[in-house]
C-alpha cells in the first residue's frame, strides 16, 4: 500500500498480464472521469447501476465523465440479491447491443456487491470481454466484492454458481459514498472486514475488538479498516488469483453463510450478516475439533457480535448440511471449511463430521433467540 501527494491510498493487485490499483480516497468519485481518461483513453462508457444508487450518486459520476469528455449511458438493473441472475445479465447485454456498444466499450459498475457482480460478469462476457471499472458504493463491496476479479450470478440451487474471473482495470473506493448507507448495510460490510482480521491481520482484528462501535464516526479509523481489508485481499489474490489454494481462506464464514442465504431465500439476511453467522459457526466447529482454543474462539465470537445486532438465523440444521454439498466450494462431494487455528491464521479442512456441523448450526439458533 502506498500514498501519493494527494493522499490517495493505493493497493496494488499484481495480476498478470494487467496489474491494477484499488484507489482509496474521500471525494474520489468527483475526479473519477479524469482518472479513467488517463488510464484508458477516450471511450464510450456504460454504467451498470440501480435506481436508488443512480439517484444518490449517478449525477456526480455523470458530471465527472462528461467533464473528461467520456460519453456515458446508464444501464439500470433491479435492486436486490434475487435479481443477481443470468436473466439480468441478458437484459443488460441487450441494452448494450441496441445502444451500439462495441469491443472498445468500457463497463463501469456503480453500486453494491450485486451490481458489481452482475456488471462484472456482463463485462467479461460482452463480445468475449471488455474493460471493467468498479466503483463500489457499499462498505461490503469496497472491502470485498469489488476487488479481486470474481464475478457471478446465483442459481436457484445456490449462490454464485455461475461466474468468471474478470479483473477490473481500476477500483475506485470513495468512503464518502458510504454516507448514505443505512446502518444495517454498513454493519454488513464491517463483518467482512472482521473476516480479514481473523484470517490474516491481527492488528485489524484488534481494531474491531477495541473500537467496533467507533468506526463509522471516525473517518481515519474507517480508512484504516478499508485499506487494511483491501490490502489483505490483495496479498491473497496476488498469490492465488483463481482460488487454486491460498485464496480459499477468503471463504471463512462463506461456506455456511451462503447456505444460510439460500435456505432463507435471500430475503432474511444481508450477505455480510450471513457471513457473520457463518464465521461464528466455523469458529465453534474449530473449537469442537480442538483446532482453536476456547479463549480465542470466545474472542472471535464476541468481537463479531460486538459489531452490532444480527438478525435471528432460523434454519433447519439438517437442511443446511444438505445444501453444503451443492456449494461450489465442495470438492469431490466433500465439503471444505475454512477454520481458524488462532486469530490471524486459518486452515482449509475437509471431512468435518456432520454431527459437529449440525451442533454448530443448532447453537446459532439458540444464540440468536
Amino acid at each position: 500500500m502506498s500514498y501519493d501527494e494527494t493522499s490517495t491510498m493505493r493497493v496494488r493487485f499484481k495480476i498478470e498480464p494487467r496489474p491494477y490499483d484499488a484507489n482509496i480516497e474521500n471525494g474520489q468519485l468527483r475526479r473519477s472521469g479524469d482518472d479513467i481518461l488517463r488510464l484508458l483513453g477516450r471511450r464510450r462508457c456504460f454504467v451498470v447501476t440501480t435506481a436508488r444508487v443512480r439517484q444518490l450518486w449517478g449525477s456526480t459520476l455523470a458530471r465527472s465523465l462528461a467533464s473528461a469528455g467520456l460519453p456515458a449511458d446508464f444501464l439500470m438493473m433491479p435492486d436486490g440479491e434475487r435479481f443477481k441472475t443470468l436473466a439480468t445479465v441478458d437484459a443488460l447485454a441487450e441494452q448494450m447491443v441496441r445502444a451500439g456498444a462495441d469491443r472498445d466499450t468500457l463497463v463501469i459498475t456503480l453500486g453494491g456487491g450485486v451490481a458489481g457482480d452482475v456488471g462484472g460478469l456482463l463485462a467479461s462476457l460482452y463480445m468475449r470481454g471488455v474493460p471493467l471499472i468498479q466503483i463500489p458504493t457499499t462498505l461490503l463491496a469496497q472491502v470485498d466484492a469489488a476487488v479481486g476479479g470474481k464475478t457471478g450470478v446465483n442459481l436457484r440451487s445456490g449462490k454464485n454458481l455461475l461466474g468468471t474471473f474478470h479483473q477490473p482495470r481500476l477500483v475506485i473506493i470513495d468512503p464518502e459514498l458510504l454516507s448514505s448507507l443505512p446502518e444495517r448495510e454498513f454493519r454488513a460490510g464491517l463483518y467482512e472486514s472482521v473476516k480479514c482480521g481473523v484470517i490474516g491481520d491481527r492488528r485489524l482484528f484488534n481494531i474491531f475488538e477495541k473500537h467496533a462501535g467507533e468506526i463509522r464516526k471516525n473517518n481515519k479509523l474507517l480508512l484504516r479498516v478499508i485499506a487494511a481489508s483491501v490490502k489483505l485481499k490483495a496479498a491473497v489474490v496476488n498469490a492465488d488469483e483463481r482460488e487454486g489454494g491460498l485464496r480459499r481462506v477468503l471463504n471463512f464464514g462463506h461456506t455456511l453463510g451462503h447456505a444460510f442465504e439460500a435456505e432463507t431465500g435471500y430475503k432474511k439476511l444481508l450477505h455480510g450478516e450471513a457471513v457473520a453467522w457463518g464465521m461464528i459457526a466455523a469458529t465453534r466447529i474449530a473449537e469442537q475439533l480442538r483446532m482453536l482454543s476456547s479463549k480465542e474462539a470466545a474472542r472471535i465470537i464476541q468481537t463479531t457480535l460486538r459489531v452490532g445486532p444480527l438478525p435471528p438465523v432460523r434454519v433447519s440444521p439438517k437442511k443446511i448440511v444438505r445444501r453444503l454439498l451443492s456449494d461450489k466450494k465442495s470438492r469431490a462431494g466433500e465439503v471444505h471449511f475454512v477454520l481458524p487455528t488462532r486469530i490471524g491464521e486459518v486452515e482449509v479442512v475437509a471431512g468435518v463430521p456432520d454431527d459437529i456441523v449440525l451442533r454448530a448450526v443448532h447453537e446459532l439458533r439458540v444464540l440468536s433467540q
